[in-house]
C-alpha cells in the first residue's frame, strides 16, 4: 500500500497530473500519455485546455501522415489525457505532478502550496520551470524531501532530453524514481548535481542567447545574420533568435530577469531589444510575430 512515510516506487507511478495547459505543458501531457500513462492536464483557463487539445490531436495526426503511428495508437494516446480546470479533483489521486505554469515564483508557490494540500502524501512535485530552482519552492509544501526540478525542451519529442535536480532536502529516492520516469516516457535524463541556475543546458543556452541578443543590441549585427552565423558556424537547424521565438520572449525574458536578480551583475540585466519586443507583445510563435514574422 503507497504510504507518504516512503518515496514512490517507478512502478507505482500510474497518473500524472500536468499542471499548466501552455507550451510545455500539453507536449509535457502528450509525451506521457504516448508512453502509456494516465495523465490529467489542468489549466485555470478552460481556453487554453481547449488549444492544447487541438494541439496534441494536430502532432498525433502528424504522425499518422508520415506514417509513424497507427490510428489505433493515435485513439488510445488521446484517450489516456483528461482535460480539467479544477486542480483539486485533477491532483487528488495523481502519483506524479510536473507543474509547468508561469515562469514566476509567487505563481508558482501557490500552485505548490495548493498541490502539497490536495495531493495524496505519496505523491512527487516537479516543476518544469526554465530558471526557478525547486528550493525556491519546496518550503510552499510539508513534503520538501519530494520536491525537485525536471525540466523538458522544447518540442519535447524532437529533443529527446530531461533534466533533473534535486535540493538539499530532495531524497536521493524521489531523484532516482524522477529520472527512471524520464526513461520510461522515452527521454534521456541528465543529472544536475546540486543546485545550480538554468541547469546543463539551460546555462549553455543562455551563454549563446545573451551574447547573441548583446551583438544586436549593441549595433554589431542584424539577428538575421547572427542566426545565419550561428546556424552556417556550428550547423545547427535554427539561430539563437529563432529558438527564442520558439521558446517565447515573454520566457526568455522571465529567466534572463532571474537571472539579474540573483546575480545583481549590470550585464546580466535584460538588454532593451528583449524588453521592448515583450512590451509590444511580439513574443513569437505563439502571437506571430517576434524577432520574425509568422503569419
Amino acid at each position: 500500500m503507497k504510504n507518504g512515510d516512503r518515496n514512490m516506487a517507478i512502478d507505482e507511478i500510474k497518473k500524472i497530473c500536468v499542471v499548466g495547459a501552455g507550451t510545455m505543458g500539453h507536449q509535457i501531457a502528450l509525451q506521457c500519455a504516448v508512453h502509456e500513462y494516465e495523465v490529467h492536464l489542468v489549466d485555470i483557463s478552460k481556453e487554453a485546455l481547449v488549444k492544447s487539445q487541438e494541439k496534441i490531436r494536430a502532432v498525433l495526426e502528424g504522425r499518422i501522415s508520415r506514417g509513424e503511428i497507427s490510428s489505433d495508437s493515435m485513439q488510445k494516446s488521446l484517450s489516456r489525457i483528461s482535460y480539467a480546470s479544477d486542480l483539486g479533483k485533477a491532483a487528488a489521486d495523481a502519483d506524479f505532478i510536473i507543474e509547468a505554469v508561469s515562469e514566476n515564483v509567487r505563481v508558482k508557490r501557490q500552485v505548490f502550496n495548493q498541490l502539497d494540500r490536495v495531493c495524496p502524501p505519496h505523491t512527487i512535485l516537479a516543476t518544469n520551470s526554465s530558471s526557478i530552482k525547486c528550493s525556491a519552492l519546496a518550503d510552499a509544501t510539508k513534503r520538501r524531501e519530494k520536491v525537485l526540478n525536471m525540466h523538458f525542451l522544447n518540442p519535447v519529442w524532437d529533443r529527446p532530453l530531461v533534466e533533473v535536480m534535486g535540493s538539499i532536502n530532495t531524497s536521493k529516492e524521489s531523484i532516482q524514481t524522477t529520472v527512471q520516469l524520464g526513461q520510461r516516457i522515452g527521454l534521456t535524463p541528465v543529472l544536475v548535481n546540486g543546485e545550480v541556475t538554468g541547469y546543463i543546458f539551460n546555462r549553455l543556452w543562455r551563454a549563446i542567447k545573451k551574447a547573441s541578443l548583446h551583438l544586436v543590441d549593441k549595433g554589431y549585427a542584424s539577428f538575421e545574420d547572427v542566426d545565419r552565423a550561428f546556424m552556417i558556424g556550428v550547423p545547427a537547424p535554427f539561430g539563437p533568435f529563432m529558438g527564442m521565438d520558439v521558446v517565447g520572449l515573454d520566457v526568455v525574458l522571465a529567466i534572463e530577469e532571474q537571472w539579474y536578480k540573483e546575480s545583481g551583475d549590470e550585464s546580466d540585466k535584460p538588454p532593451k531589444i528583449l524588453v521592448e519586443k515583450v512590451r509590444k507583445g511580439e513574443l513569437g510563435v505563439k502571437t506571430g510575430k517576434g524577432f520574425y514574422q509568422y503569419v
